[in-house]
C-alpha cells in the first residue's frame, strides 16, 4: 500500500522552521558526498518553450530515495492555473517500492525559499536591514516569509513589472508582513541601497545592473535557470563572490554563469564554493563586510526528497492520508 497525499494536506504537514533545518542539513550532506544525485533530467515542451524535469536522488541520512515530476507552462497562467506544477514519489529505500506519492507544487514553493534563507542566514551581513523583492508571484511571497525568518529586516521594497500583480503582492504581503512592505517604481529604486536582493522573476535578460548592488550586498539568484537566460548584469557576476548550490548544476544549467564562462569573462573557477561547503565550513562564505555575495540557486533534487521525507514522517505519525492499492 503507498500513501496518497493532497496538496492540503503537505501544507498541514510542512513545518518551515522545520524546514529550513532540513534544508541546510540536505544541503551539507549534498556537498559532502552523501548524496547520489544526476544533474537533472530536462525536456522542452513543444510548441512553446515548456518545461519537464526529472529530479531523481537518494539520501543517506535518513535514508530516502525519490523523485521529483515537474513541470513549467508559463501558458497556464492564462488558464487559471499555476505555472509550476509537480508530483513528488518516495520509494522505500531498502526495497524500491513506492511508499507515497505527494503533490510537489507547494514543496517546490516553500523548499526554494527555505534554501534561500539557508544562503541569507550565512551569507549576508549580520545588520541586513532592507529587502530587495523583484518579482511578485508564488516565490516572491515564500521568499518574504521565509527570509524575514533569518534577517532583521525593517523594510522590504518590492518591483515586478506588472504593476498590477505587484500592487496585489504589497496588498498581501503587508496584511501579514510584520515588517513593512511598500511598492518601488523602478527595480533600480528597490535595489539600490538594499542589503539582501532577490531575484524571483521570469526574465530571461538581466533585471538588475551592477551600479545598483551597493557594496556588502547579498543577491539570491533564483530565477534563470538555463543556460540560455540570464537575470543579472555580468558585470556583477564578476565581481562579487558566487555561492551556488551545486557546481556540476551551475556549469550546465544557469546561464548567468555558463553564459560568462562562453564570452571568457571568468572561469569555472569564479565558483567560489557550494552552499553546502560554506554549511560545512569547507569553503568561506562571505569574507569581508564590504563584499557583494552572489547565491546562484537552481533547485536540487535533494532539497525535494528531504523536504518530501519529512511530510511523510509526520504524515505517518498523525495517520494522515489516504492509502491506495498501486
Amino acid at each position: 500500500m503507498a500513501l496518497l497525499l493532497t496538496e492540503s494536506d503537505v501544507r498541514d504537514l510542512l513545518p518551515l522552521t522545520d524546514l529550513i533545518s532540513a534544508m541546510e542539513q540536505a544541503l551539507s550532506e549534498f556537498s559532502s558526498g552523501q548524496v547520489t544525485q544526476p544533474v537533472r533530467t530536462a525536456l522542452q515542451v513543444p510548441p512553446h518553450r515548456n518545461f519537464f524535469g526529472v529530479m531523481p536522488a537518494y539520501l543517506s541520512s535518513p535514508a530516502s530515495l525519490g523523485v521529483k515530476l515537474v513541470t513549467v507552462f508559463n501558458e497556464n497562467a492564462a488558464r487559471g492555473l499555476p505555472t509550476h506544477l509537480a508530483t513528488i514519489l518516495l520509494l522505500d529505500p531498502e526495497t524500491g517500492a513506492l511508499d507515497v506519492i505527494m503533490d510537489g507544487r507547494y514543496i517546490t514553493e516553500m523548499r526554494t525559499a527555505a534554501v534561500s534563507a539557508v544562503a541569507a542566514k550565512r551569507l549576508a551581513r549580520t545588520d541586513a536591514a532592507v529587502l530587495a523583492m523583484l518579482g511578485s508571484g508564488v516565490q516572491a511571497r515564500s521568499h518574504v516569509e521565509l527570509l524575514a525568518r533569518v534577517c532583521p529586516f525593517r523594510e522590504i521594497r518590492a518591483w515586478s513589472p506588472t504593476r498590477d500583480h505587484l500592487n496585489q503582492f504589497v496588498s498581501d504581503a503587508a496584511a501579514t508582513s510584520p515588517v513593512p512592505v511598500h511598492a518601488a517604481t523602478s527595480a533600480q529604486e528597490a535595489v539600490r541601497g538594499a542589503d539582501v536582493i532577490a531575484l524571483v522573476t521570469s526574465s530571461t535578460t538581466p533585471v538588475i545592473q551592477d551600479a545598483w548592488v551597493s557594496p556588502g550586498a547579498l543577491v539570491i539568484s533564483v530565477g534563470a535557470c538555463r543556460p540560455d537566460t540570464r537575470e543579472m548584469d555580468p558585470a556583477l557576476v564578476a565581481r562579487a563572490r558566487v555561492i551556488v548550490d551545486s557546481r556540476a548544476a551551475a556549469l550546465v544549467e544557469a546561464g548567468d554563469i555558463v553564459q560568462g564562462i562562453r564570452e571568457d569573462r571568468w572561469t569555472e573557477s569564479h565558483i567560489a564554493g557550494e552552499l553546502g561547503e560554506v554549511i560545512l565550513g569547507r569553503a568561506p562564505g562571505r569574507t569581508a563586510p564590504d563584499e557583494s555575495v552572489i547565491f546562484k540557486s537552481l533547485g536540487l533534487a535533494v532539497e525535494d526528497v528531504a523536504a518530501a521525507q519529512l511530510v511523510l514522517t509526520r504524515a505517518k505519525a498523525q495517520g494522515i492520508g489516504r492509502e491506495i492499492q498501486m
